[in-house]
């Protein structure tokens, strides 16, 4: 059997906060028949300057613990799971949008199918009073989660969840403001945590509610966009470089079409399009490669195996970076002989307008072959670095790993 601890982080929610906890109370018995022995109710009242504190203490069955200054959502949640004692975790919001009469099936969920974090899901099909404007939001952040992490998730900033104490570790540092569910999601799925989506109903809240949509909406997009960062960089960096040299590829494939044509001067938009497509080049495959190289840093630091692909596996039978040096090298010998050959056509008498697409171009290759060729280089020293270890227990062990 389990024990359960619910926290319940309060900030001025005099009007609901009585209900709520009456709410969380009741579930007591279905949590038994789920396989929950005992639950303890934890409020931690974060700074109020209502009688949230002074309802709460004339509660029976539950522990109140106050914050003497306003530390944020985060904050209040993890001061209560520092003082909780069930090996289950659970939370939810005081203003009663979310039902505490979901809490068993969440439990049901952790403990049948061993998840890690179990979420109650407001986009899974159960009736919700969701506002557009979050409904929105919540799509965009929950599908921008499932992008970067190859991993689908539903609802990323539900504020209603069971989870395993003993994954903490691996889910912390969190904030300590709203955006302490986005960021948990976001880790969840790049550490392979066991996750479920339970769908649960929702409800319009009690009171004014807190949450700002350009203010909290961008910190929930840093704080997505940073966590994963620190995981997978390629992933991001990756996608921005690809789209940029795809774009760069479409602009070049147009001017060549057009000088087989026989068009050798460029009005304004041709021009531009050429400055656009060297710029788009060369800043593509740099970005691509930091994206890259992040990784072995990343691999460093987690002390993992690093990640490969932009679809979270292998886009190719050996893993892009690894094609740099050759790709680079080929770059680097095109780029220079068709700058030779534009050489000697000129000292031979071909006018400059007849060649100067071509000489651009060649210094181009140069620049992007230069950047792979190095790319390469950094890569293959993180490589060996990221190896040292296991190198080192063969050797130790008489089976030298090759």
């Amino acid at each position: 059997m389990h024990a359960l601890s619910v926290v319940i982080p309060a900030y001025n929610e005099e009007n609901g906060i009585a209900d709520i906890v009456e709410r969380v109370l009741s579930v007591k018995e279905p949590l038994a028949k789920a396989g929950v022995s005992d639950m303890e109710l934890i409020v931690v009242d974060d700074g109020s300057r209502d009688r949230t504190a002074e309802i709460v203490e004339g509660c029976p069955d539950v522990r109140l613990i106050r914050h003497a200054t306003n530390k944020g959502y985060g904050a209040a949640l993890k001061t209560g799971f520092s003082s909780a004692k069930g090996d289950l975790l659970a939370f939810l919001d005081a203003d009663g949008t979310y039902p505490p009469e979901f809490f068993p099936k969440l439990c049901q969920a952790a403990i049948e199918q061993e998840a890690d974090l179990v979420i109650g899901s407001r986009m899974a099909g159960e009736d919700s009073e969701m506002p557009v404007t979050r409904r929105i939001g919540n799509f965009f952040f929950a599908n921008l989660i499932s992008l970067i992490s190859n991993h689908r998730i539903s609802d990323s900033s539900s504020g209603m969840r069971v989870l395993r104490r003993d994954v903490l570790p691996t889910l912390y540092p969190l904030p300590d403001g709203l955006n302490f569910t986005p960021v948990m999601s976001t880790r969840a799925l790049h550490e392979g945590i066991k996750m479920v989506e339970v769908p649960i109903t929702y409800s319009e809240r009690v009171g004014r509610s807190k949450l700002s949509v350009v203010r909290d909406g961008t910190r929930f997009l840093n704080s997505i966009i940073w966590t994963a960062m620190n995981y997978n960089p390629v992933r991001i960096l990756g996608g921005i470089g690809t789209a940029a040299v795809a774009l760069a590829a479409v602009i070049a494939a147009i001017l060549v079409v057009m000088r087989l044509q026989g068009i050798t001067t460029l009005g304004p938009w041709g021009v531009f399009g050429l400055f656009t497509a060297g710029g788009a080049l060369v800043a593509g495959v740099s970005i691509f490669s930091l994206g890259a190289t992040f990784n072995y840093l990343v691999s460093l630091f987690h002390k993992r195996p690093i990640r490969q692909g932009l679809l979270g596996r292998p886009v190719f039978r050996t893993p892009l970076e690894k094609h740099f040096g050759w790709m680079g090298s080929l770059a680097l010998v095109g780029g220079s002989s068709l700058s030779v050959v534009a050489l000697v056509l000129s000292l031979t008498g071909w006018e400059l307008s007849r060649l100067w697409f071509w000489m651009a171009s060649s210094v181009m290759a140069m620049l992007v072959g230069l950047q792979l060729v190095i790319s390469w280089f950094i890569m293959q020293v993180l490589n060996e670095l990221s190896q040292r270890e296991t190198l080192v227990e063969g050797d130790m062990n008489g089976h030298p790993i090759k």
